[in-house]
């Protein structure tokens, strides 16, 4: 896992291309919700990623200061402020994601189409597996013998339920 943790910062950091297409990771996370997600407050956004809204208020500053985020005034609330992608926000995490694509695409160049669609597929569900066990209390624990589940070393274990 920290061999995984470490290359994931180092793809987050350069991506492939020119250092131009890194970027941090806090301003990814809200450009790309903004992306997915729209126009929205500061408290909407900060629920949306689970965090607080100091948090985000501090973080979106630079991605204001640097146009690639817009303040608006609320279409039904002008004294509210929604943030919004801008153009050059939108064209940012184009390229930033590009880079990454690239980059996977480079590392599971060997692999078959049903490697990569395993590999996807498995890794949505350690990330599910993660968030729910942060975002509630931890699964108990089956009653299960592992090594009578696991079968004999070197064959594969029973299909999960």
């Amino acid at each position: 896992m920290a061999v995984f943790a470490r290359r994931a910062e180092q793809t987050r950091l350069g991506g492939v291309g020119q250092v131009r297409n890194s970027m941090d990771r806090a301003a990814y996370l809200l450009l790309n919700r903004l992306d997915l997600e729209g126009p929205m407050g500061v408290k909407a956004l900060a629920a949306g990623m689970g965090i607080d809204s100091s948090t985000v208020t501090r973080q979106v500053a630079p991605l204001v200061d640097t146009g690639l985020v817009k303040r608006t005034s609320h279409p039904e609330d002008g004294r509210a402020v929604v943030l919004e992608l801008s153009v050059r926000g939108l064209n940012r995490l184009e390229e930033v994601r590009s880079s990454r694509r690239e980059l996977m695409s480079q590392v599971t160049d060997g692999w078959t189409e049903e490697e990569r669609e395993s590999f996807c597929t498995l890794l949505t569900r350690f990330n599910s597996a993660l968030s729910a066990r942060q975002s509630g209390p931890a699964p108990a624990e089956p009653a299960v013998n592992r090594a009578t589940a696991d079968g004999p070393a070197g064959t594969e274990p029973p299909p999960a339920s």
